[in-house]
């Protein structure tokens, strides 16, 4: 194999690969071999023609294409080395000479990781973000504890106001017909949350358990269901039941029925301890965020191309499997949204330009100010992540190889950059 090194505007390089002839006529070969069941040949049996008659009854190109990812699987990894590159995009592939007998040639554009001219970053002065407890944060949250420790109770001698929890029936019909996803029993619905669409939970209002009505309203223009999305709808709706939530008073008995605490005073104490351990953990989180940020700003790249499409392909397919986890496909999410896959990457492609310049100054801070992660903190991240997972730290560490080390190497000196900057800054 030889290589060729042409570098590009805006940190891009192409690779100009050759193979010898012989390896791309071995590739062919291979090809064969896995393809060759789908060949007939008068006289041969399916599958058992060689290679030479193929040849003279069909041609060798169909061949072409898998003999080349055959080449091309075996000498990019070996170019990517002898590059001397720090390749951080998949390549763009052209073929420029393919052929039995001839070097196979191609070339592989890539993007190249840029260089990071870092302006001031030490002494960084930014304003400290404040931890404190306000009466409304404590307000808030007693009224959180409240509402868990709340009691359900049914109402019979009413009708539905404003903020009751029902259980109803619905049937819904647009032009007339039912439409899927339009009928339920016993679906519980809180009057004012605004869970259904237009005025459905407010003209509930004032009917009476087991009374039957009909209910009108509009689905938006934007509605997931395409279906029915604008069309007006009237649903066969019956209150079935009728439930408010009583709040347990606020008094020295609360206090000792959902804590550790015998008075108010003291489980309201422990509460805004808490609340503050919370918040200073916020704070601090918010000043490393302010100084890192700074820091970028005060930075300059020149960030290629594919290399935030990669960052925005990586971000795509971590949502993917999250959505996954939670029973929905990504495909299903778009079509709930009404969003395009070009939509979601426009969407996401600020949060990957912000996270790949942070990267990259964070990359380059470790550089200037020569950090090393020394083995006692790489040894103490493995064993955390052993006991995450309850396996061995040995085996956790056989499993990661040399590489998962390597890069947990990278990751831990990238956040001791963080502290750094943090612990250099000026926090006002």
């Amino acid at each position: 194999m030889s290589l060729q090194v042409e570098n590009l505007e805006k940190n891009m390089a192409k690779l100009t690969i050759e193979a010898p002839a012989e390896e791309f006529d071995k590739a062919i070969k291979k090809a064969f071999e896995n393809n060759k069941g789908r060949f007939s040949i008068p006289g041969f049996r399916k599958g058992k023609a060689p290679l030479a008659m193929v040849e003279k009854m069909y041609g060798l190109e169909m061949l072409y294409e898998e003999a080349a990812n055959i080449v091309m699987d075996a000498t990019y990894g070996d170019a990517m080395d002898e590059s001397g590159l720090d390749i951080v995009s998949r390549p763009e592939v052209d073929i420029v000479q393919i052929g039995k007998g001839k070097n196979f040639i191609y070339t592989a554009t890539v993007a190249v990781k840029p260089e990071v001219t870092l302006g001031e970053y030490k002494g960084l002065e930014v304003e400290r973000a404040k931890a404190e407890v306000t009466d409304e944060d404590m307000e808030r949250e007693l009224k959180r504890i409240q509402n868990q420790n709340a009691r359900m109770l049914t109402v019979e001698d009413r009708p539905v106001a404003d903020g009751d929890e029902t259980v109803i029936d619905f049937e819904g019909f647009v032009d007339g017909k039912p439409f899927d996803g339009g009928t339920a029993e016993g679906y519980e619905l809180r009057i004012g949350s605004h869970a259904f669409i237009d005025t459905f939970e407010e003209q509930l209002i004032g009917k009476n358990i087991g009374e039957a009505c009909e209910v009108n309203v509009t689905f938006p223009e934007e509605y997931h269901a395409k279906e029915v999305a604008g069309k007006p709808a009237m649903f066969k709706v019956t209150v079935r039941e009728i439930k408010v939530k009583e709040l347990p008073e606020l008094n020295d008995e609360f206090a000792d029925e959902v804590s550790d605490f015998e008075t108010l005073d003291e489980y309201k104490a422990d509460i805004r301890a808490k609340l503050l351990e919370t918040k200073e953990r916020q704070a601090a989180t918010e000043n490393e965020n302010r100084v890192v940020e700074k820091a970028v700003e005060n930075a300059s790249m020149d960030i290629p191309e594919p290399m935030v499409e990669a960052q925005i392909q990586t971000m795509l397919n971590d949502s993917a499997r999250r959505m996954q986890s939670q029973g929905m496909s990504i495909s299903q999410y778009m079509q709930y949204t009404g969003m395009t896959v070009e939509q979601l990457k426009n969407q996401a492609r600020p949060q990957a330009e912000r996270s790949i310049r942070t990267r990259l100054v964070l990359e380059a801070v470790v550089k200037a100010e020569n950090i090393q992660v020394s083995e006692e903190r790489l040894q103490q991240e493995i064993e955390m992540m052993a006991k995450a997972y309850g396996m061995d730290p040995a085996q956790a560490r056989e499993r990661m190889g040399e590489a998962g080390l390597e890069q947990m190497k990278e990751d831990l000196a990238v956040q001791e950059a963080v502290d750094f900057l943090v612990a250099e800054a000026k926090l006002v």
